[in-house]
């Protein structure tokens, strides 16, 4: 697979999804990588991402708000983004974001301002009403919430 071209990705369910143009990170403000199963079981898309070295360089070098969604994190953290910084992932992945040099944080959403990290699978729900409310405000936030019919949990962990 390559992220410079159009491709067809298969999801670990089989779900198919058509990418119709190559990987373009300049043209985003926001970028989000989402998880894929665990990242350290060999096969996983989350495991053959960490291990293409071209990409993870390439995800370094990108200059916008950052925003990691389960182990999605991990990429993340292998471009450096999360190094010295407050972040959350999986709770079962948590120990290899600390080792990896990150502070983490037990918390659904982690905001440290260009980086926005989510815990589990529902938490990424969370992050992206944040980002919502972040961005046009709570009164839209709350339109979102409603339109979805769901209702976040906790608070956003701020880097203050």
């Amino acid at each position: 697979m390559s992220t410079d071209k159009p491709t067809m990705v298969t999801a670990s369910r089989g779900l198919r999804i058509e990418v119709p143009r190559g990987w373009s990170p300049q043209d985003a403000d926001v970028l989000i990588v989402p998880g894929g199963m665990r990242h350290d079981q060999p096969g996983s898309g989350m495991h053959r991402l960490l291990a293409d070295k071209a990409f993870i360089r390439r995800l370094a070098g990108v200059e916008a708000i950052m925003v990691g969604v389960c182990t999605g994190v991990m990429a993340l953290s292998a471009a450096g983004f999360t190094r010295g910084r407050p972040a959350t992932t999986h709770s079962d992945t948590r120990a290899s974001l600390a080792a990896q040099g990150a502070k983490v944080v037990n918390a659904r959403v982690v905001d440290d301002g260009d980086l926005v990290t989510t815990g589990g699978i529902t938490s990424g729900l969370d992050g992206a009403v944040w980002l919502v409310e972040r961005f046009l405000g709570a009164r839209f936030a709350n339109q979102v919430e409603t339109v979805l019919e769901y209702e976040r949990r906790g608070t956003v962990w701020r880097n203050s």
